[in-house]
């Protein structure tokens, strides 16, 4: 019997047997039928761990060469087969020679480490490393799976060699003769942080890695001097994921450096107060301590400041002014590098760390001597107007502020669509990018259109070039099966089981499809159903800008075209065209879609001559706990939206999306929201209005349920046509409170979008943002980042107007938690743009007294608007 057919046995003992009675020609044809085995058996996921074990021995033993041999042993179809531990892959392997164990070890020390759990292969390579006095591979690899293997809770027993027993780390590692090769190496090996943190059993942090190569230092097993500066080296190195730095901090803390060491080390230092801010933190403290001591060069300081100075986080700026102020203090001859550096935080975009270097310079100006004055004082520009009068007074020259200049962006002028696309070919191309994943509503929608041209074209050479595209996406969805049937692949049976409209059979619905899926899905089953039995010249729905507009002189020739050969259009199709047509008030216009002579015209023109889809009023009110009209329960922390159904006689899809806007409400406990796809709010691109009212759901679950991406469509709302009411303004309020930055990032661009086209009404955004912080859902400290972002682009005047009107709100009774810093933006909003008149909660708030955030800046915003 063949080895192959032992190992397909899954009888290692036999396989391991009769290896041992071959000669290596004859081992070496066992090869072939081994390498068929395992693709079998990889391929039909049959094989038993007793076959896989089986087959891994034997093609360690029939592969001669050394290299082959490792790469059969090291591979991933072997992985967590437990094969690695069995003894007669060793007794195996033993029968080679010597130089040939020493290759197959160094090729396997170099295999990939698995990505997790404990290493099933780090016994073997151990074993082989020792049997054959290789040198010890310091790899990455190795070095990842030994750190791994010294971690477990008991080590596992070994052929040879074994190491103390227990839970005792420190006790392991000096016994073992890999220590000092492996453990420098730590550092150096990416992604291994996680594994330093371990292990897991350990009693307490003495028993961890980081103290325990504190100890192997300590106890001369290490050098101390080299790991000290592979720790300052990987903490320079940065990378990894963002945490990864603390493992390192963990371990230098744990070495506890001497001043002395730390004073050879200064310009590594000084390097690492660009990195993380706790790194930059600690290496800020330590600089600090050595100047204090009279440890470091007074260079230092001047290079340390402009790198720290410049940083957005406020505990290091006011370390390092401290830092400035106590060098001054103590050596009043370092008092004029000391207030120049100090003056390189009067950019800085807090004003109360302005303030402080303010202080700073002022305590030293006169130590410093009238030589520093032609440098402060175009410094003294970039302070905060508040700032003005006091730098004025101590570098003697009034700072010049510039005319305030509101700055917004040029409002965005939607883009043309490129012409139909030309030749199959191109459209083969452009369909293997979509299915690729380029899904944007430009693309899609030119492929959707170029299918259904060339279909009815010249459907053979469609489906010439459309094959490669076919076979290499096979169970592509969506346009992917508009394809088939434009290609004629698709029986017409076939097209209507595709088309069913039941997501449980149909191949565009599922269960979480939302209307907006639901009017896409209904546009495809149209198509694929016209492409299996009468195929269409052409859409009428294709945009011809990039928000999804349509226009009506084109849609007008779209209508000719279909006149001119006979063809009616579809439903869907047409009622897409129809919520997409840009309105117009040209009677020529007009005229021309009733010259078409067809109904379709007809329904064109009348519906062009009555202003297109009717608009209904949308009225926010107060949650009240009830149900919506699907008996689904509304929230009581949510600001809800109602507005009539805007239908229209359209299809059934269209109808359902334009249905009363709380039938779009769901449950605050849905596990799923679907990601947003561009193709939603150019569906209606000339009612944004009513979109936003039927994506409530969505605004609103990025800032009460953090769900990510909840805000991502407001730009498009913000560039989309047609009046920006109460719900675009409510979907804003959302965005501008939301969980994660992107969100915030992109309500910011569409409130910027929305001033400068002149859509924003500020006071209704700032009425909507009070009463939703006053429900819970947007919190003050999120909405301060979105609002601080929008003014630091320039549009001060814009940000002041939705200020202006919540503070009312938000200041009445007691104050919100972190409003303070809300207030800061809106002082300096109010400074910049010269805002006057009094706010009666501001100045309610600010004669309180004391000395909290909120009523320090409400006094500051009071004496603002007092001029």
């Amino acid at each position: 019997m063949s080895v192959a057919d032992l190992a397909r046995k899954g009888d290692t003992a036999a396989v391991a047997a009769a290896l041992a009675e071959l000669a290596p020609e004859q081992r070496r044809a066992e090869v072939p039928a081994l390498r068929a085995l395992r693709k079998e058996l990889r391929d039909s996921w049959s094989g038993s761990p007793d076959r896989w074990t089986a087959l891994l021995v034997a093609g360690a033993g029939c592969h001669t060469s050394p290299t082959a041999a490792a790469e059969w042993i090291g591979s991933r179809v072997f992985e967590d087969r437990a094969g690695w531990r069995n003894p007669l892959l060793v007794e195996v392997i033993e029968r080679q020679p010597v130089e040939w164990r020493q290759v197959v070890t160094a090729r396997l020390a170099e295999r990939r480490a698995p990505g997790w759990g404990w290493s099933e292969h780090f016994p073997l390579l151990e074993y082989l490393v020792r049997s054959t006095g290789s040198p010890v591979p310091a790899t990455d690899s190795f070095t990842t799976q030994w750190v791994r293997e010294r971690s477990r809770p008991e080590p596992r027993h070994r052929a040879f060699g074994d190491l103390p027993p227990g839970r005792d780390l420190h006790a392991r590692l000096v016994a073992d003769p890999f220590t000092p090769v492996l453990a420098p190496r730590v550092f150096e090996v990416p992604d291994l942080a996680g594994e330093l943190e371990g292990p897991w059993v350990a009693r307490d942090d003495s028993e961890r890695w980081p103290a325990v190569l504190a100890r192997l230092a300590a106890d001369g097993v290490l050098g101390r001097a080299d790991l000290l500066d592979r720790c300052l080296a990987r903490l320079l190195r940065g990378g990894g994921r963002p945490n990864d730095h603390r493992i390192y901090l963990t371990v230098l803390r744990a070495l506890a450096p001497t001043a002395d060491e730390y004073a050879e080390r200064a310009r590594t230092l000084l390097a690492l107060l660009s990195g993380p801010s706790t790194t930059a933190a600690l290496a800020q403290e330590v600089l600090a301590s050595l100047d204090a001591a009279g440890r470091l060069d007074p260079e230092v300081l001047d290079e340390a400041s402009p790198t720290v100075l410049f940083r957005t986080e406020k505990k290091l700026v006011r370390a390092q002014l401290g830092w400035l102020d106590r060098a001054a203090r103590t050596a009043p001859h370092r008092a004029g590098p000391v207030v120049l550096a100090a003056a390189g935080a009067f950019g800085h975009p807090d004003r109360t760390l302005q303030e402080q270097a303010l202080k700073v310079v002022a305590r030293h100006l006169a130590a410093a001597g009238t030589a520093v004055l032609p440098e402060l004082r175009p410094a003294a520009e970039q302070l905060d107007p508040a700032h003005h009068r006091r730098a004025a007074e101590l570098f003697g020259a009034e700072v010049q502020a510039e005319e305030y200049q509101e700055l917004l962006p040029p409002p965005p002028q939607p883009r043309p669509v490129p012409a139909p696309i030309a030749t199959p070919a191109e459209l083969a191309e452009e369909l293997g990018a979509v299915l690729a994943g380029d899904t944007g509503l430009v693309p899609w929608e030119r492929v959707l259109d170029g299918l259904v041209r060339h279909a009815h074209t010249d459907r053979a050479a469609l489906a010439e070039a459309l094959d490669p595209v076919l076979r290499a996406h096979p169970h592509a969805r969506d346009l992917g099966l508009i394809a088939e049937a434009a290609a004629g692949r698709m029986t017409v049976d076939r097209a209507r089981q595709v088309a069913d409209r039941s997501y449980r059979h149909g191949s565009f619905r599922t269960a979480w499809s939302t209307p907006f899926d639901q009017q896409t899905a209904a546009r495809l089953e149209e198509a694929v159903l016209r492409l299996a039995t009468r195929p269409l010249p052409h859409l009428l729905a294709t945009p011809t800008d990039t928000t999804g507009s349509i226009d009506p002189v084109v849609l007008v020739e779209r209508l000719a075209g279909y006149a001119a050969l006979g063809a009616d259009p579809g439903p869907v199709d047409l009622g897409q065209a129809l919520l997409r047509v840009a309105p117009t008030t040209e009677p020529a216009v007009t005229a021309l879609a009733a010259a078409v002579g067809t109904p379709a015209g007809g329904r064109l023109a009348g519906w062009l001559r009555e202003g297109g889809l009717p608009r209904r009023p949308t009225v926010v009110r107060a949650p009240s706990g009830g149900r919506g009209r699907d008996g689904r329960r509304l929230s009581t922390t949510r600001r809800l939206i109602d507005q009539e159904a805007a239908g229209a006689g359209l299809p059934e899809d269209a109808e359902r999306l334009l249905d009363a806007a709380d039938r779009h409400l769901r449950r605050r406990d849905v596990w799923w929201t679907p990601p947003a796809r561009e193709q939603w709010t150019a569906i209606l691109p000339h009612h944004r209005e009513e979109t936003a009212a039927r994506l409530m759901e969505r605004f609103a679950s990025a800032a009460d349920l953090d769900v990510r991406g909840g805000a991502d469509l407001l730009p498009a709302l913000a560039e989309a046509g047609g009046p920006a009411g109460p719900a675009i303004h409510l979907a804003l309020a959302y965005g501008l409170g939301a969980r994660h930055p992107e969100d915030r990032t992109a309500a910011v661009d569409a409130l910027l979008v929305l001033a400068a086209r002149g859509d924003l009404d500020g006071a209704l955004l700032g009425h909507e943002i009070a009463e939703l912080v006053a429900l819970g859902p947007v919190k003050p400290n999120r909405l301060t980042e979105s609002l601080r972002a929008a003014a630091d682009t320039g549009a001060h005047g814009t940000v002041w107007s939705v200020l202006v009107a919540a503070l009312p709100r938000l200041l009445a009774g007691e104050p919100p938690r972190g409003v303070g810093e809300l207030l800061a933006v809106a002082a300096d909003c109010a400074r910049r743009c010269a805002a006057r008149g009094p706010i009666p909660e501001v100045t309610a708030l600010a004669a309180r007294g004391g000395s909290s955030r909120a009523v320090r800046e409400a006094a500051a915003l009071q004496e603002v608007l007092a001029g």
